[in-house]
């Protein structure tokens, strides 16, 4: 009686750690939920850069405002007939 009761204990403890330490255990569990957690984040973040962008294709193909406002700031271009100063804060 004492060898199947120390034998029901093993087998017990033998599936106590495979739900534990197992590849489908608890503390794997845990990682896949904190590496979920992750990748949730990152598609956010990718999903408010898409929408951004997609906010500036629709300005830049719809008027010529958006794409004389970029080529202002990026290109530094003016207007025919403008006159383009620098302001500087002083002497050096």
């Amino acid at each position: 009686m004492k060898t199947l009761a120390a034998a029901l204990f093993i087998l017990l403890l033998a599936l106590q750690y495979r739900a534990w330490f197992g590849d489908s255990g608890y503390f794997a569990a845990a990682v896949l939920k904190e590496q979920l957690q992750v990748q949730e984040q990152r598609a956010q973040q990718r999903e408010r850069r898409n929408r951004r962008l997609r906010g500036e294709v629709l300005a830049l193909t719809q008027g010529d405002a958006a794409v004389e406002a970029r080529a202002r700031t990026d290109l530094g271009m003016i207007k025919e007939g403008e006159v383009f100063y620098i302001v500087t804060d002083g002497p050096g």
